[in-house]
């Protein structure tokens, strides 16, 4: 007899060894024999390691499917399911299926304690695009590929044809492809509305390569699968970060213009503010990484880790963050969840017990990149105190307004916790908790809304413990990859899971095998930055190979437009960003989330729409003064020339200092976006 339940637009059915699952009357899970849902089996990973880099390769010794399933009713709003290998036979897997609103989930209860390798598979058509799977920069659509999820460097060129990407292989395995990067996530979201997330921190490999199907691989029993839809984006968005949390506002202080990154001490902070502040540019903050130390390596200009003020590198800095701060000026640091070898914060650590160990139970040491630096065990209750207490003495007592908090990719998959948890499992966990000490760390200093912090890495649960995502380390370069295109479908991709305050580095960071900053390409990105909830800077691993913001008085002049640009739409950055902290809605959003009936909008991946107003398409080529633009049906006024446009394919001039930017005629913010064309 079969079985029915309707929720909203949600339906379930159970028949004759049958599920599906429809929603908006499309198929998005079908099980039955001839084309089962879940595959188990049986794998042998081989985990290798370099700074972060990982090698990463699978022994499939056993898949089978489990074709057939025995439905049972329960008492908790849903129905227990049996997977078997032949009909009426033992469970090898069991899961609850329990219905809510128009949410269906899956819990995983039991399976046969041997498997170790699960396969799920969810309808797809040849028009479905995907979305999201955490932070993704060369495929925002991710459709036709697959998507191993692992935490890790997002490698250096990320294109497997390209010079740098080669050299970077060969001499560190730190290329990186397609997939690679910091923060992965095991969710997706279908341009069916409908997102689908797996709870499990194990690695795991979303393929979308299937017309038919997407097949899921995760390398533990997921604890659940979660299918949710919505009417629109907007409100799966909203659903996603009512699941996962939302992202605080930003201090206020935040728009007052950009972060500088400045390096090399006290004198040269004071005198490059001073100038840029002649100049015209407005700055917010000065974004010193180096405020505890340097070192030099062969990648180049390094940090001392050893989380506390340098005295030597910056004399007077106690007194000096001060007063920037009466001039409107916050002072940032630096900070990661590891500690160097040659520092008192490490031998504390170690003397206490609050470093992960290896299978000597000795201190695990990490390389880095020419210097080794101790695992603070988060997985320790009194260790994640302890390193909260680091952050509010050391930082936020000293005075910061706010710091990046980087790394969190780098847990070894041989290393010995204090909770006895496997690393294996912990590996993607470790970036969440490395945001949650951060996040404690300020609420209990009662800072929350006026210090923030920026991350790279993320996981599930990142949403609500990060102030602020950036999109790590690109390269200095005009390259697709890896270079100032690849932070647009960054922002996109993690906006669509609940990320939606994000930057990046202006200028790129990596320089490496002859690979240069130019001035074209600082321009570029800061006509980017303008449009983005954050405006920062970066000198980059090698300072002085790159060409930096004061070099020229045309970069200079240029800094000073954009940042003015920037603080003029202060008040509608402002209802953005109190919009992501309410609703969930990103700031830099896929134009497909306010013109879902244009089907060329699911493709585009270099364009976004700054709020529901502004349209924003930056210039990511070197060398060109007109840019192609596509619009979708509306009425929009060019910010610059003032030129109006009805929609579709159009080509417009695109000089430096006048990045594509449109606004919508009939908003209500009109009055302001017209007036950025008055800023010289």
């Amino acid at each position: 007899m079969a079985t029915s339940t309707k929720i909203e637009t949600m339906r379930v059915v159970t028949e004759n060894n049958r599920l599906t699952v429809t929603w908006r009357g499309e198929e998005i899970l079908h099980h039955s024999p001839e084309s089962p849902f879940l595959f188990v089996g049986k794998g042998q990973e081989n985990v290798k390691m370099f700074r972060g880099n990982f090698d990463i390769k699978d022994y499939v010794t056993e898949r089978v499917a489990l074709p057939f399933i025995i439905v049972r009713n329960n008492d908790n709003n849903g129905v227990e399911i049996d997977f078997t290998s032949y009909p009426d036979g033992p469970s090898v897997v069991t899961v609850q299926l329990v219905q809510s609103t128009d949410e269906i989930k899956l819990v995983f209860q039991q399976a046969n304690k041997d498997i170790n390798r699960f396969w799920l598979r969810l309808k797809a058509n040849k028009e479905e695009k995907v979305y999201g799977c955490g932070e993704q920069l060369t495929h925002f659509n991710m459709r036709g590929k697959n998507f191993p999820l692992w935490t890790s460097e997002p490698g250096v060129g990320r294109n497997k044809s390209t010079y740098v990407t080669w050299q970077s292989d060969v001499t560190g395995m730190a290329g990186g492809d397609y997939y690679h990067t910091n923060y992965p996530q095991p969710t997706f979201v279908s341009s069916r509305k409908y997102y689908c997330h797996v709870e499990t921190t194990a690695y795991a490999d979303f393929d979308f390569r299937n017309n038919a199907f997407h097949e899921l691989q995760i390398w533990e029993m997921p604890k659940e699968v979660v299918l949710e839809g919505a009417n629109d984006f907007i409100e799966l968005v909203g659903k996603i970060t009512d699941r996962f949390g939302r992202q605080p506002e930003l201090p206020e202080w935040t728009y007052n213009g950009i972060w500088l990154g400045i390096q090399g001490g006290t004198d040269v902070v004071e005198e490059k503010v001073e100038k840029a502040l002649a100049k015209g540019v407005k700055v917010g903050g000065v974004w010193c990484q180096d405020w505890q130390g340097i070192r030099m390596t062969s990648f180049g200009k390094r940090l001392m880790w050893n989380w506390q003020w340098n005295p030597e590198v910056y004399p007077n800095l106690d007194t000096k963050i001060h007063e920037w701060k009466e001039k409107g000026i916050r002072f940032l640091g630096y900070i990661n969840p590891y500690v160097a070898v040659e520092g008192n914060l490490f031998a504390t650590a170690k003397e206490k017990g609050y470093l992960a160990l290896n299978e000597e139970n000795e201190v695990y040491l990490v390389d880095f990149g020419e210097f080794y630096c101790g695992v603070v065990d988060f997985t320790n209750p009194e260790a994640a105190k302890w390193y909260k207490t680091v952050i509010k003495d050391n930082l936020i007592g000293f005075g910061l307004d706010g710091w990046m908090a980087d790394f969190g990719e780098y847990l070894p998959t041989d290393v010995k916790l204090h909770s006895g948890e496997d690393p294996m499992k912990m590996h993607n966990a470790w970036p969440t908790m490395w945001a949650k000490v951060n996040y404690e760390a300020v609420e209990e200093a009662g800072k929350l809304g006026e210090v923030v912090y920026f991350m790279r890495a993320g996981y599930t649960g990142i949403q609500k413990y990060n102030t602020l995502l950036w999109g790590g380390d690109q390269s200095v370069d005009f390259t697709i990859d890896d270079g100032l295109a690849s932070v647009i479908p960054a922002a996109l991709s993690a906006g669509m899971l609940g990320n939606g305050l994000h930057h990046s580095d202006i200028g790129g960071y990596t320089s490496l095998f002859g690979n240069k900053r130019n001035e074209e390409l600082l321009l570029r990105w800061t006509e980017l930055g303008a449009f983005t909830p954050v405006m920062r800077s970066h000198e980059g691993n090698r300072p002085y190979d790159c060409f930096q913001f004061d070099d020229t008085d045309r970069s200079f002049n240029q800094l000073a437009k954009m940042t003015t640009v920037y603080t003029a739409l202060a008040p509608y950055t402002k209802s953005l960003v109190k919009q992501n902290a309410e609703m969930g809605t990103p700031v830099q959003r896929p134009l497909f989330m306010h013109y879902e009936h244009d089907e060329e909008t699911y493709v585009i991946q270099y364009q976004y729409m700054y709020g529901e107003d502004l349209l924003v398409a930056p210039v990511y080529e070197e060398g060109v003064s007109t840019w192609d633009v596509y619009l979708p049906q509306d009425e929009w006024v060019h910010v610059w020339s003032g030129q109006e446009f009805t929609g579709g394919d159009i080509t417009v001039e695109a000089p430096i200092g006048e990045p594509p930017v449109f606004f919508r005629k009939n908003s209500k913010w009109a009055e302001l976006f017209g007036k950025l064309k008055e800023i010289k």
